[in-house]
């Protein structure tokens, strides 16, 4: 069987393959047990099974037939991805925080042909799959006592495809500046660049233990978190959710196995230091806090937003840890990382990780004709500077194997998304100085990074346009020490209307993400626009929140 899969494309292949090597290793801890790479396998291979069952796929290749699937954050979430990548299927991973409409609109948009839900979320998805037309697989509990039969890894042809290499492996939906969320396509290869990446620079090695904490519909937590310890055979203690008091406890805990790695959005620190701050009060505490973090954990990362730096200092001074932070997107995987080894600078993302090629530069509009000024152009080897143009802000361009393959079915997107010689527009402000990468901020004022959250300002005002009582709304994303930024809403009501936070927030709960309904409302008799009709949000942002 480990012959069947690996003899196709040496170079690419996804990391269930690599799963019969570590055999009886622990390759999971979760609420239900532990799992070796063993039970993943055979689960995965009993589920795949299945799914061709349902939709009647004797060849075992569903040639990229999209998968949804709802999933805790467990091993079961490993299964169902595992078992669509050996159907040939693309993984489609839905938020079990997400309303309704959310997770319907992503199972329409992808065009799946088939949910998996675990257990707990079948009456939730159930009526959303039959309106669509769309099967559900209900995912069978296992406990952790690896009762599947060890018969299982052995029967049955395998997904017998010829190259993984530019097969579609997985679609997450992000939200952009236009429109509804779009459905970020990436390869096989892709997946695997990052990965591998990662796993070379931050030297992931199979007695590694992970503390997994993240949400598994993004970049972040699905392969910085997942599938780089899976890759190397380590140990991925997954909680269901983030709680600090449970994060604290497991981080210090001397029991077998012990945390050695562990990754965060600045939010989760931020809450983590609050928690200490409250609870962990006495001097001989903090002393045992940052004698045992040194000792036992050998990184700590934080990505998805940036990093305020206070926080980072505080962290230092708690755990005797400088985090490492890193850039990525949706699009683009992990491109920027600090090193492991060597200087960490407050405030900046790095230099390019393996295989990543990156490109400053601005554009300019002559007789109708753009042309780019290159700033910056570098590489995981070196950077060269224009000369006289050091630090000077301009767009990051990405390019390399972990690169996307397109947004699915926005064919005028995914052209508009790219240079006409392939360079990645990330919409991120960027400079080069003092030998690393600076990233300013988005280019858009109408992204919110919220908790490490991507969110779509104009997203939020097409929902909040829909409340009886708002007649016009801007949404703008102030800054907050402990989320980055908040959602505020600056709008005009209905004549004789009142709202309040919490009104809104009963009102949105049933279609709006929790992180995307605003904590903030601003009433004001009328919103200015210029003459176009919009809305100037640096103004707004100015006025109601000067400082």
């Amino acid at each position: 069987l480990h012959t069947a899969w690996a003899t196709y494309n040496s170079d690419i292949t996804p990391v269930f393959s690599r799963a019969l090597a570590f055999g009886d290793k622990v390759a999971i801890i979760d609420q239900n047990g532990e799992h070796t790479y063993r039970d993943l396998l055979s689960r995965s291979l009993r589920l795949s099974q299945e799914i061709c069952r349902v939709l009647e796929c004797p060849s075992r290749d569903l040639k990229e037939e999209r998968i949804s699937f709802l999933c805790p954050n467990d091993a079961s979430y490993v299964v169902a991805q595992w078992a669509s990548w050996m159907s040939g299927g693309i993984a489609v991973p839905l938020y079990r925080k997400h309303p309704v409409p959310e997770l319907e609109y992503v199972i329409q948009d992808s065009q799946s042909t088939l949910v998996i839900a675990a257990e707990e979320f079948v009456g939730k998805i159930t009526p959303s799959a039959k309106k669509l037309g769309v099967p559900v697989l209900p995912l069978p509990r296992s406990g952790g006592d690896g009762s599947m039969s060890p018969t299982a890894v052995e029967e049955g042809p395998l997904s017998s495809c010829s190259s993984w290499k530019d097969r579609g492996a997985m679609i997450i939906y992000t939200s952009g500046t236009t429109g509804r969320p779009k459905g970020v396509l990436s390869t096989h290869e892709n997946v695997q660049a990052v990965t591998t990446g990662l796993v070379e620079k931050w030297e992931w090695k199979k007695e590694d233990v992970i503390l997994h904490v993240l949400p598994l519909h993004h970049v972040h937590g699905v392969i910085n978190k997942l599938l780089c310890p899976l890759w190397v055979g380590a140990t991925c203690i997954m909680f269901p959710e983030f709680s600090a008091q449970t994060v604290w406890k497991k981080l210090l805990s001397s029991q077998a196995p012990r945390v050695s790695v562990f990754m965060a959005v600045p939010t989760i620190y931020a809450k983590l230091m609050e928690y200490y701050d409250e609870h962990f009060t006495q001097p001989q505490v903090q002393d045992f806090v940052r004698a045992f973090c040194q000792e036992n954990i050998r990184l700590m990362v934080s990505g998805s937003a940036a990093l305020p730096v206070p926080v980072l200092e505080k962290w230092k001074s708690i755990t005797g840890h400088t985090l490492l932070e890193r850039y990525g997107m949706t699009e683009i995987g992990m491109a920027l990382s600090n090193p492991l080894h060597g200087v960490r600078v407050p405030g900046s993302v790095g230099t390019p990780l393996p295989g990543v090629e990156v490109l400053i530069a601005s554009e300019t509009l002559r007789d109708g004709a753009r042309s780019y000024t290159i700033h910056a152009q570098g590489d995981e080897n070196s950077t060269q500077v224009t000369p006289g143009l050091e630090g000077q802000e301009g767009e990051l361009l990405v390019k390399g194997p972990s690169v996307f393959r397109e947004y699915w079915n926005r064919p005028k997107d995914t052209a508009d998304a790219f240079t006409p010689d392939g360079w990645f527009k990330t919409g991120d402000t960027a400079a080069y100085k003092d030998g690393v990468y600076w990233i300013k901020g988005r280019t858009s004022v109408d992204i919110i990074k919220n908790g490490g959250f991507k969110i779509s300002a104009l997203e939020v005002e097409r929902h909040l346009l829909a409340h009886p009582h708002i007649s016009d709304v801007a949404v703008i994303g102030p800054p907050d020490m402990v989320w980055g930024q908040r959602v505020s809403a600056v709008v005009k009501l209905r004549k004789g209307e009142m709202l309040s936070v919490r009104d809104l927030k009963d009102w949105a709960r049933d279609t709006m993400a929790p992180y995307t309904i605003p904590t903030e409302l601003i009433v004001v008799e009328e919103i200015p626009r210029n003459q176009m009709g919009k809305v100037n949000k640096k103004e707004l942002l100015k006025r109601f929140y000067p400082s």
